[in-house]
């Protein structure tokens, strides 16, 4: 009993220890990340910003769009059920009728229909 607390006490030290490591590694990278950037670096910026077409573009959110979708086929699960009634056999014992379902792929022609469909979000660029 006394192992296993030893032990117990052990992973959750150095679980303190690991944490303690990586909020330092990622207190140094936040100091770093603030200094002021150099010469080159800010050139740079400034030529990704005249590259970038922002100005030109907007983003266009999610939406449900109507649209005209053409006739064609398409493969459907079909169902086909079929009541086979109670009878009799020759010994004269009584067998209650029962429904068989059989499953199935069936090509069906679909007649072109208006349906709704989901537009994605998308940057909307003039040119």
């Amino acid at each position: 009993m006394a192992s296993s607390l030893g032990v117990r006490r052990a992973v959750v030290g150095f679980a303190a220890t690991g944490l303690l490591a990586g909020a330092a590694a990622l207190g140094t990278a936040g100091t770093a990340s603030a200094a002021p950037p150099s010469t080159s670096a800010s050139t740079s910026a400034v030529s990704v910003k005249s590259a970038d077409h922002h100005d030109r573009c907007d983003w266009k959110k999610g939406h449900w769009e109507k649209k005209w979708v053409k006739s064609h086929w398409e493969k459907k699960w079909h169902q086909e059920k079929t009541w086979h009634h109670g009878h009799h056999d020759k010994h004269g014992t009584w067998h209650h009728g029962y429904w068989d379902h059989h499953w199935s792929y069936k090509w069906v022609h679909v007649p072109g229909h208006w349906d709704h469909v989901w537009e994605k979000g998308h940057w909307a660029c003039r040119h």
